[in-house]
């Protein structure tokens, strides 16, 4: 399939569709109904309504192309591992965040082709903005606001020099997973970097706040599925950065009977001294 920027704006309607049923119920008086799922994960009527309307939407666009999604029921590896190429779609991401009302939370539509997300759609419902990303024979990225042009958007690039002449490194993290971990992780970072700003977030937002050149890593050392990631990752991918494993090769999807991802970091453009620095932090 010819991945365009037509393409792109076709999948970013489709999140825009699941925004607006999501918001229905979000905007809704009262509490939100919350069920839990077998993993004990919250499930509300906003996850299952976003995941209809994209199932559908996908399902019409792209016959021959799988959907996974995290409200489907559970495809088996035996099956996946023929996929070369599939949707992986979180219909709303953050549904902690959603169910508190703090307007972090995303719908992701991500497309994989042997094992790498090659474009993606990250759509915010409480304030309209989408990001996007197309990342296989070009790499490029936009944020679009509502009755906007897209622009284009990049990474800013992480350098030893920064480090040496006491600029502050920006971490973005989860508001709710990994906190002790993650302190391992920085007295390692602050070897280098003594100084740095710790920004909180939830949902792929913390990729997509990278992407933008607003943060410099995101590291993450607790679970996350890879619907959670997928979309972000190519958004990032195509701003420049990247998403590593704590070996410091690249994530990947679909290469296990588990949907859970490894321990990660998203990074902005990295130089081989930070990206050795990264890697033995991840490890601490």
């Amino acid at each position: 399939m010819l991945l365009t920027r037509e393409l792109l704006q076709t999948i970013n309607n489709i999140a825009v569709e699941a925004a607006d049923r999501i918001m229905a119920v979000y905007l809704r008086p009262g509490s939100v109904d919350v069920s839990n799922k077998p993993d004990q994960s919250p499930l509300t009527e906003a996850d299952l309504q976003a995941h209809e309307v994209i199932l559908a939407a996908l399902t019409k666009l792209t016959p021959d192309i799988p959907v996974l999604s995290e409200e489907s029921a559970h495809v088996p590896f035996a099956i996946r591992q023929g996929w070369t190429q599939y949707w992986l779609v979180d219909p709303l991401d953050g549904t902690k965040e959603f169910i508190t009302r703090n307007g972090e939370f995303t719908v992701n539509i991500a497309l994989i082709s042997d094992g790498k997300p090659v474009l993606g759609v990250v759509h915010v419902p409480v304030s309209g903005i989408s990001y996007l990303g197309l990342c296989e024979t070009v790499r490029m990225a936009w944020r679009c606001e509502p009755g906007q042009a897209w622009q284009a958007i990049h990474v800013s690039p992480m350098s030893a020099d920064d480090a040496a002449s006491g600029v502050a490194l920006r971490v973005v993290a989860s508001r709710r997973h990994g906190a002790e971990a993650l302190d391992r992780c920085m007295a390692v970072i602050k070897e280098r970097y003594p100084s740095v700003e710790m920004l909180n977030m939830g949902s792929s937002l913390k990729f997509c706040v990278i992407a933008e050149g607003r943060a410099d890593m995101y590291p993450r050392l607790s679970p996350t599925s890879e619907w959670d990631t997928a979309a972000a990752h190519a958004v990032l991918r195509g701003a420049g950065g990247d998403v590593l494993q704590v070996d410091l090769s690249p994530l990947v999807y679909n290469t296990r009977d588990s949907l859970l991802n490894p321990c990660f970091v998203a990074v902005a453009a990295i130089g081989q001294d930070d990206l050795e620095l990264v890697g033995r932090a991840m490890s601490a």
